[in-house]
C-alpha cells in the first residue's frame, strides 16, 4: 500500500476523505436546519470548485463584499502564510484565493488593502514560496512583513481568563475591516488550526499562548478580535503532520470552503468536514461557552452550494 493510500484509509470513521465523500454526505455533516425562505444566511458551505471560484460563488450568498467593505475603507486580509512551503503542501492559504479576496475588496471601494502574517519560518521565504505575495500584489494589495516587534502594541483584555495583555499588530488596530482567511489543516497541539487559531498571526508573543493553556488563550483572543468576515480555505487539506506538513502526500483534495461572519461557526463547520466534532476541539468549545460565536450548526441558516 502506498503511503498516501495508507494516510487516507487511516483517517478514521466519519472523517472526510477528499472527493470520495459525496456531496449529500458532505452537506449532511453540517447538520439540518429549516429557516424561512429569504432569511439571511449565517454560513455558506461550498464544494466542488477551485478555491478562488468557490469564493466568487459563495460571497454572493452573503450579499457580496460590499456588505463588508465600504468605499474609502482600509482593509486587512490575514491569510495563513506561516510556513516556507509551496501551495501544493497546503500549509498556507491558497494564494489564488487571497488574490481574489483582495480584488473583491477593491471592487467594493477599499482605499487600501494590506496582507500580512507573523510567520513561523522566515517571512520572506514564506511570502514568496507560498505564492501569496505575488497574488496579493498582483491584485493591488500592500504586502508587509509581520516580523517587526515595534509594530505590535500591547492591548488589554481584562475579561480574559489567561491572555490579558497581548501585543497586536498596528494594522489590525488601525484598519476599518479585518478579513480572516485561514487554511484548514491538522495541528499537533490543538488537533486543528482554522479561523480562531489563525489569529495568532496578528500577535507578537505566541510563545506565551503555548505555555499558558493554548486553547483558552485562543478563545480569549477571539472574544476581543472578531474578524468582520471569515473565509476558510479547505480546497486542499493537510490531514496529518500539521501545521508544517512534510509533503504533498499529507494532503487531500477536498475542494471545499466555509464563509461566515461567525468565526466559531466557521471553525465548527470546518471541523465537521475534517472529521472532528466541534466539541472535541478545545478552543471551539470554550469560545462557544463564553459567547464568542455559535458552534451549534443546527441553529444556523446554512447555504449549501454544489459547484
Amino acid at each position: 500500500m502506498k503511503r498516501r493510500e495508507f494516510i487516507i484509509k487511516s483517517i478514521g470513521a466519519g472523517a472526510v476523505v477528499g472527493s470520495a465523500l459525496t456531496f449529500s454526505k458532505y452537506f449532511d455533516l453540517l447538520g439540518g436546519n429549516n429557516f424561512p425562505q429569504g432569511d439571511a444566511f449565517d454560513l455558506v458551505a461550498i464544494r466542488g470548485g477551485e478555491a478562488d471560484e468557490m469564493f466568487e460563488t459563495g460571497i454572493k450568498s452573503l450579499g457580496g463584499m460590499k456588505n463588508f467593505v465600504s468605499p474609502g475603507q482600509t482593509v486587512v486580509v490575514k491569510p495563513n502564510i506561516g510556513w516556507d512551503a509551496i501551495p501544493e503542501r497546503a500549509a498556507n492559504t491558497n494564494p489564488k484565493l487571497v488574490g481574489r479576496v483582495v480584488k473583491h475588496c477593491f471592487e467594493a471601494g477599499a482605499k487600501e488593502v494590506y496582507v500580512f502574517d507573523n510567520t513561523c519560518d522566515k517571512w520572506n521565504k514564506c511570502y514568496q514560496n507560498s505564492g501569496i505575495e505575488k497574488e496579493a500584489k498582483d491584485a493591488g494589495a500592500k504586502v508587509v512583513p509581520g516580523n517587526i516587534e515595534s509594530q505590535y502594541h500591547t492591548i488589554e483584555i481584562p475579561e480574559a481568563e489567561k491572555l490579558k495583555n497581548p501585543k497586536v499588530h498596528e494594522l489590525i488596530l488601525d484598519s476599518d475591516v479585518f478579513i480572516n482567511v485561514p487554511v484548514l489543516k491538522s495541528h499537533s497541539s490543538t488537533k486543528l488550526t482554522i479561523a480562531m487559531k489563525n489569529l495568532m498571526g496578528i500577535v507578537w508573543d505566541r510563545g506565551f499562548w503555548h505555555k499558558n493553556d493554548l486553547n483558552q488563550c485562543i478563545a480569549d483572543f477571539a472574544a476581543k478580535f472578531k474578524p468582520d468576515l471569515t473565509i476558510v480555505d479547505a480546497s486542499k487539506v493537510m490531514k496529518v503532520n500539521g501545521p508544517r506538513g512534510v509533503s504533498v502526500e499529507d494532503v487531500v483534495d477536498l475542494k471545499s470552503m466555509i464563509i461566515s461572519v461567525d468565526l466559531v461557526a466557521a471553525d465548527a463547520a470546518a471541523a465537521k468536514i475534517f472529521g472532528h466534532e466541534p466539541e472535541d476541539i478545545g478552543h471551539i468549545q470554550i469560545a462557544h461557552n463564553i459567547g464568542v460565536g455559535n458552534m451549534d450548526l443546527t441553529k444556523l441558516n446554512i447555504d449549501r452550494i454544489k459547484m
